[in-house]
């Protein structure tokens, strides 16, 4: 999934669940954005990278807000707000995992 721009009319509408599984399937459609796999390709990401990244979700927020119903723009903030917990806590968890699990003793 590259960040090319279509027409309305040539867009079909991409599922955000797996047919069989239903998990949710934005992690993968996030791995293959081009802004992510220009970013990680040198396994780092800097504070310029990041706030690029800030940019094109608020350019992208700007632009469906307006789009939105009133019952829907709550709906769709909630659903990001609770997309950017999960993302904290995923975050979180991971760090966990990578501490070592014995103390140092010296």
């Amino acid at each position: 999934m590259s960040q090319t721009t279509h027409s309305p009319s040539s867009l079909s509408q991409t599922p955000w669940f797996d047919e069989k599984s239903e998990s949710p399937l934005l992690a993968e459609y996030a791995r293959k954005l081009d802004s992510f796999l220009d970013v990680v390709s040198d396994g780092q990401v800097d504070a310029v990278e990041l706030e690029a990244q800030e940019k094109r979700v608020v350019a992208l927020m700007r632009a469906v807000e307006p789009l939105l119903s009133p019952e829907a723009h709550e709906t769709v903030t909630r659903l990001l707000c609770e997309v950017t917990a999960y993302d904290l806590m995923n975050a979180f968890y991971m760090a966990g995992k990578s501490r070592p699990k014995t103390k140092f003793v010296g």
